[in-house]
C-alpha cells in the first residue's frame, strides 16, 4: 500500500509540472541496493551560460546610470526560447540515463537547466557510480538534508525617516524589484500580499516570466500584482517516503507559517493591522512593502527540505527573473569536501550570482559557539540575528509585596485587584489524583479539576519540558482556565526545564509565565506558606497568598539594542571539515532577528501557540535574513546596475559598531542568562555591525567583485581543480592567476594564519560625487598595519587602490579584531573590519 501511495503522489506531483522526468522500470529484475537521491552535474555549460557574462560587473555606479543602456538589459529573459531550452535539455538527461542504466529502475526527479545542467535522480549507489564514470559526467553529489533556520523593525531601522523617503515614501519602496523565497511557501489570502492596497499601479515586472500553480490549495487567483509567482519543489521528499500531503500540502500553500512570516517581513505590505488573541500590537510592514514577490517552496513542516528539491528551486527563481534570493534555510550537516564551499546550494547561488541575483541567507541558529556557522561562501550574504529595542515584560505581584518578572502578551487583572491563587494541584476534583494523571499540573484538561475551587481565583499551572515538546499547550491551559471561569492564569516554569529561553506568548485571559526556575521557587514558597491546614486531617481550608498580574501587553522601548543574540551564529567561517579557518568573514553582518512580529499562515503549524492568528512573534536568524532582503531591494531600486557584490559592499561598509545608546553593540554568549554572559561583540559575532538602512542607500565608496573573482578564489583552494570542473564546467587553466581569500575585493579583511607579514589590497569605486577621504585604522592586537594612501581625492565614477601591510608582533593562536576607516569630507564613512586569527612573528620557529 506504501509503494502505491508514493506513486500516486508522484504521479500527482508530475501533473503540477514539479517533476522533470517519469519514473522508469522493466518488468525483469531488480536492484538490491538501497536506493537515495544523486544530485548529477554535466560536463556541458547550463543554458544561462550561453548568454556570456551575465549581468557581469560593467564597473559603472555613478549614481545607478550605465554608460552603455544595453549592460542594464536583463539577459535571464532575452528570449522565451528558454522553454524550449529546457525541454531539450532534459531530453538530453532522459537520454543519458536510458543508455547508462539501460534495463534498470531508477526516477529521475528534476532537469537543472539554467544555472547548472544536471538532474537529480533516485538509484542505487551501484547506479550512481555508473553515471559517474561516464565522461559526459561532471559530478555525482548525494542528496543531503536542509531545515529553517514585524511592527516596530522598519522605526528600528529608520525607514520611515530615512530609506523609504529615499525611495519615494513606502508607497514606492521597493517598486518593481522581485524577491524570490525559498521556504515553507506562503498563505496568498494574507493581506500582507494583497495588491489592492494602493491606488496607484501595480505592473508586474517586466523582466519576470514566473507562473502561478494551481492546486485545490493553491486555486485560481491565489497569485496577484503583489504576489506574481509561486511554486513548489518536494520530489526528493516524496521519493522518500515521508511527504505528508495532509500536512505539507503538494502546493506552494504554507502549512507551517516560517515563509508566510519571512516573505511579510521583506516585502509585506505597509499598515497591516496585527491583532492577536484580539489584542491589537499596532500596524506592519515589510522593508520593502511594494516591492514583488515569488514563492518558491521547497521546506515543509514535517521534514525540512533537502538539497535536491532546493536547487531546482534555484534555479527556478533565476530563470523566472527574480532580483533578490532569499533563504532562510541552512544545511543539518557541514558539507564534506575539500572546503565548504563546494556543495549543490552554494555553487547554484555562485551561478545565480553570475546571473546578478543577490543571495541572502540565514546563518543559522547554532549558535553561540565559534565556527558554528552555517552559511558559507563569499558570493552568498550571510545573516546573523540581533535584538531591536522593543521587549514585551510583564510581572505579578505577590500579597508580600514581591514583584516577580515574566512574560506573556496577555492583559492584567482588572484594576491591579488582588485575587486568590490556587494550585491546579490542590482543585483536583474527586476522580482525579496526581498518582493517576502525572501531568494533571499543567491542566491541559478541564474535567480534572473542582470549578467551584477554582472559579475567580488565579490557577497555578506547571511549565514542564512538555510544552517545549508541543505535548502540552498553553492554550490549552488557557481553555481549561476559561472552562473553570478562573480569573487568570499563573504558569511557573518546572525546575527541569534548565536555560530555557521563552518567547512571549499570546494570551486571551490574565496571565503569565514565570521562565526563571528561581523566581517560580520563590512563587511556590509563598503560596505554601500562606495555605492554611486542618491540623488533624491535613486540609487545606484556606488558600491565603494572593496575587495581582500587570499584564504584558504593552511594548516596552527602554532596552538597550541592537545585541548579539545567543543563538546567531558565530564565526570563524569554517573552510573545510577540519574546521580550518577560511580568510572569509562570516556573518556578513546582523539585523533584527529576535521577536519579529509578520505575517502567518492561516493553518500555519509552527508554532502551536499562534494556531489560527494572522500574525506570530517569531525570533531567529530566518527573521534576519528577510530584513536584508528587503533593504537589498531598495538598493536595488535605486541602483539598478549594481552588482550583488555591489549591494553587499553598500551594506556592510554602513553597518553601525554602536548600539542605541552610544555603546558597544554586544553579544550574548550562554544559551543560559543571556543577558549576564555577554561582551562586546567581535565581527566574528556581526560581521561589519548592525545594519543601517539608511546609509546603505548612500554608501560612497563600494568594494566590487565579479563571478570571475569567485572562480579564482575557488581555483585558488589548493586541490580544487577537478572540483571546481565538475560543479562548473570550467577549466581552472582558463584563469591566468588563482587568489585566495585575503585577495578577494571584499569589504572586509580576514587572515586566517598571519606568517610574518602580509599585503593585502582592496579597490573601492566612489559612486557618489567627488570627495577626499583620509584614512584611519585601529590594528588587532598583536599585529602592527599601516596603511597607503593615508589620503586620497577620489572623483565620481573612479577607482581608489588601498595597500593594508600587516606584521605579525606575536605568537598566538586567539583572533583579535582592528577596523579601517575611511573618512570623507562630504560625510561618507566606510567601516571595513579586520580579523587576524593566528599570527607568528619572524623570530619563532613554533608551529602553532
Amino acid at each position: 500500500m506504501e509503494g502505491v501511495y508514493l506513486v500516486h503522489l508522484v504521479v500527482m506531483v508530475l501533473s503540477l509540472g514539479v517533476l522533470a522526468g517519469t519514473l522508469c522500470q522493466v518488468d525483469d529484475g531488480s536492484e538490491n541496493g538501497t536506493t537515495a537521491v544523486y544530485i548529477v552535474t554535466l560536463k556541458q555549460a547550463p543554458a544561462s551560460h550561453y548568454y556570456g557574462e551575465l549581468r557581469k560587473n560593467t564597473n559603472v555606479f555613478k549614481h545607478g546610470v550605465p554608460r552603455n543602456p544595453m549592460q542594464s538589459h536583463n539577459p535571464r529573459n532575452d528570449s522565451r526560447s528558454n522553454q524550449r531550452s529546457s525541454s531539450y535539455i532534459a531530453r538530453v538527461h532522459d537520454s543519458l540515463l536510458r543508455r547508462v542504466l539501460r534495463g534498470e529502475k531508477y526516477l529521475k526527479l528534476y532537469s537543472y537547466h539554467y544555472l547548472i545542467n544536471g538532474f537529480a535522480v533516485l538509484v542505487t549507489p551501484e547506479q550512481a557510480n555508473k553515471l559517474s564514470r561516464r565522461k559526459e559526467v561532471a559530478n555525482v553529489a548525494l542528496d543531503f538534508s536542509v531545515r529553517t533556520a514585524t511592527t516596530h523593525t522598519p522605526q528600528f531601522l529608520g525607514l520611515p525617516q530615512g530609506a523609504w523617503p529615499k525611495a519615494g515614501g513606502y508607497e514606492t519602496a521597493g517598486e518593481g524589484i522581485v524577491i524570490g523565497f525559498i521556504d515553507t511557501g506562503i498563505d496568498p489570502s494574507h493581506p500582507s500580499f494583497s495588491d489592492d492596497s494602493s491606488l496607484n499601479s501595480y505592473p508586474v515586472p517586466s523582466h519576470f516570466s514566473g507562473i502561478c500553480e494551481v492546486t485545490r490549495d493553491f486555486p485560481s487567483g491565489s497569485c496577484n500584482r503583489k504576489l506574481i509567482g509561486a511554486r513548489h519543489f518536494a520530489a526528493s521528499a516524496i521519493t522518500r517516503g515521508i511527504f505528508n500531503s495532509s500536512q505539507d500540502y503538494a502546493s506552494p500553500f504554507d502549512g507551517d507559517g516560517h515563509g508566510t512570516h519571512t516573505a511579510s517581513v521583506a516585502a509585506g505590505n505597509h499598515g497591516i493591522p496585527v491583532i492577536v488573541a484580539r489584542h491589537h500590537f499596532g500596524n506592519a510592514s515589510g522593508m520593502a512593502p511594494r516591492a514583488h514577490v515569488a514563492v518558491y517552496k521547497a521546506l515543509y513542516k514535517s521534514f525540512g527540505g533537502f538539497a535536491a528539491d532546493v536547487v531546482a528551486a534555484i534555479d527556478q527563481a533565476a530563470q523566472d527573473g527574480v532580483d533578490v534570493l532569499s533563504l532562510s534555510i541552512t544545511p543539518n550537516r557541514r558539507p564534506p569536501g575539500i572546503a565548504t564551499f563546494f556543495n549543490p546550494i552554494d555553487m547554484a547561488l555562485l551561478s545565480a550570482v553570475k546571473a546578478g541575483i543577490f543571495a541572502v541567507q540565514a546563518a543559522g541558529n547554532t549558535g553561540p559557539s565559534p565556527k558554528s556557522m552555517s552559511s558559507f561562501s563569499p558570493w552568498i550574504f550571510t545573516v546573523g540575528a540581533a535584538s531591536h529595542d522593543r521587549a514585551y515584560s510583564n510581572s505579578i505581584i505577590l500579597g508580600n509585596n514581591v514583584t516577580i518578572h515574566g512574560v506573556g502578551l496577555a492583559p492584567g487583572t482588572h484594576k491591579n485587584t488582588m485575587l486568590t491563587l490556587i494550585s491546579a494541584l490542590h482543585a483536583l476534583n474527586n476522580e482525579t489524583t496526581v498518582a493517576t494523571d502525572m501531568y494533571v499540573g499543567e491542566c491541559q484538561d478541564s474535567s480534572n479539576f473542582n470549578h467551584d475551587l477554582v472559579k475567580g481565583n488565579l490557577l497555578i499551572c506547571s511549565y514542564s519540558i512538555r510544552f517545549v515538546l508541543g505535548l502540552s499547550t498553553i492554550q490549552q491551559a488557557i481553555a481549561t482556565a476559561k472552562n473553570l471561569s478562573a480569573a487568570g492564569v499563573v504558569f511557573y516554569m518546572d525546575p527541569f526545564v534548565i536555560g530555557f529561553q521563552l518567547n512571549p506568548i499570546p494570551m486571551r485571559v490574565p496571565g503569565i509565565i514565570i521562565p526563571s526556575p528561581d523566581d517560580s521557587k520563590v512563587l511556590l514558597q509563598y503560596y505554601n506558606s500562606s495555605l492554611e491546614r486542618n491540623e488533624t486531617t491535613k486540609k487545606i481550608t484556606r488558600f491565603g497568598s494572593v496575587a495581582s498580574i500587570l499584564g504584558g501587553l504593552k511594548a516596552n522601548y527602554s532596552n538597550s539594542a541592537p545585541k548579539v543574540m545567543f543563538y546567531s551564529a558565530r564565526g570563524p567561517d569554517p573552510e573545510d571539515n577540519f574546521l580550518d579557518d577560511a580568510d572569509i568573514l562570516k556573518p556578513n553582518l546582523v539585523a533584527p532577528g529576535n521577536l519579529i512580529w509578520a505575517a502567518w499562515s492561516s493553518l500555519g503549524t509552527d508554532s502551536v501557540e499562534f494556531l489560527g492568528e494572522n500574525f506570530a512573534l517569531m525570533s531567529g536568524t530566518s527573521m534576519a535574513a528577510p530584513h536584508i532582503a528587503g533593504l537589498a531591494a531598495l538598493i536595488k531600486q535605486k541602483f539598478p546596475s549594481f552588482s550583488p557584490a555591489a549591494i553587499a559592499s553598500a551594506l556592510s561598509t554602513t553597518a553601525s559598531l554602536y548600539d542605541k545608546n552610544g555603546g558597544p553593540i554586544m553579544a550574548q554568549r550562554a544559551y543560559s542568562n543571556p543577558d549576564i554572559n555577554q561582551s562586546p561583540a567581535t565581527p566574528f559575532d556581526m560581521g561589519s555591525g548592525f545594519v543601517n538602512a539608511t546609509a546603505a542607500l548612500d554608501p560612497g565608496l563600494i568594494f566590487d567583485s565579479s563571478y570571475d573573482d569567485y572562480m579564482s578564489f575557488l581555483c585558488g583552494i589548493n586541490g580544487s581543480s577537478p572540483v571546481v570542473l565538475n560543479y562548473t564546467g570550467q577549466n581552472c587553466l582558463s584563469y591566468n592567476s588563482t587568489i585566495n581569500g585575503t585577495d578577494l575585493n571584499l569589504p572586509s579583511i580576514t587572515i586566517a594564519k598571519l606568517y610574518q607579514s602580509k599585503t593585502v589590497q582592496r579597490s573601492v569605486t566612489n559612486i557618489a560625487g567627488n570627495e577626499t577621504y583620509r584614512v584611519g585604522w585601529s590594528a588587532p592586537y598583536g599585529v602592527t598595519i599601516k596603511v597607503a594612501p593615508t589620503r586620497f581625492c577620489i572623483a565620481s565614477g573612479e577607482r581608489q587602490t588601498l595597500s593594508v601591510f600587516f606584521d605579525a608582533k606575536m605568537n598566538s593562536s586567539t583572533a583579535s579584531y582592528g577596523r579601517i576607516g575611511l573618512f570623507g569630507d562630504q560625510g561618507h564613512v566606510v567601516n571595513i573590519p579586520l580579523s587576524v586569527i593566528f599570527k607568528v612573528t619572524y623570530n619563532t620557529t613554533t608551529n602553532i
